[in-house]
């Protein structure tokens, strides 16, 4: 089987939580760069694209390497989806096997993860490969709240421990690898996808200011233990 790869990395000018969100320096340089860069450090694509309506997050990207896809103005609203980016963007991504779409803000991910997905999807019958973390808690015993009082979602696992239930996992929307060109009948979320566990300490959404502020947080602590060679690259 063929293995030519394409990174694309959607990022949109219009921020309204977080302004420039996308191109916001993150410890000394624009945050989309960590996305170019660690797709270049994985050696599995043969181009990394930004998708972008924003002419200075094109400049910015084309500096660390990127080429960039003219993303029309109703493609780069509230309401367009990243599956509407992709397709858009597959009509210039002519005579690649594979893509993975990359967020622009996800300054933790680890080249290892994109190669690990990489190689596992082109060597399996799967269509997708995608990062996922565990979650913190058994969704066992979570429960909801209504009319101010509380509700279990699974009254019966109530008594039962913790470690005897079993391990749930979210999307933890890093990237996503898919084979180009076919489809599947199923949920992203499916028998079809390959999920690629990242630890939890490198999973961190960022979509308000106070999100942003931890990231750098956290992302200083956990440099600090690379340097230390205290954690696993």
């Amino acid at each position: 089987m063929s293995s030519r790869a394409v990174a694309l990395i959607p990022a949109r000018g219009g921020s309204k939580r977080i302004p420039d969100k996308n191109i916001r320096e993150f410890h000394g340089k624009p945050i989309i760069a960590y996305s170019i860069e660690v797709a270049f450090e994985s050696n599995i694509f043969d181009e990394v694209y930004v998708s972008t309506d924003s002419s200075k997050i094109a400049s910015i990207a084309k500096e660390y390497g990127a080429k960039i896809i003219d993303r029309p103005a109703e493609l780069a609203d509230d309401y367009a989806s990243t599956q509407d980016v992709i397709q858009h963007a597959l009509e210039y991504l002519k005579g690649y096997d594979f893509l993975a779409t990359i967020y622009a803000t996800a300054p933790f991910l680890r080249s290892r993860y994109l190669k690990e997905a990489f190689y596992q999807l082109k060597n399996s019958n799967a269509i997708n490969a995608f990062s996922v973390t565990s979650m913190p808690f058994p969704i066992q015993r979570t429960f909801k709240i209504r009319d101010n009082r509380c509700e279990m979602f699974f009254p019966e696992y109530y008594n039962s421990r913790s470690q005897d239930l079993e391990e749930a996992y979210q999307d933890a929307g890093a990237f996503y690898f898919t084979k180009i060109g076919e489809k599947s009948n199923d949920i992203l979320f499916g028998r079809d996808s390959i999920p690629i566990k990242l630890p939890r300490y490198l999973v961190h959404d960022i979509d308000t200011i106070e999100d942003w502020k931890m990231a750098e947080i956290m992302f200083e602590v956990i440099n600090f233990d690379i340097i230390n060679k205290k954690v696993d690259r």
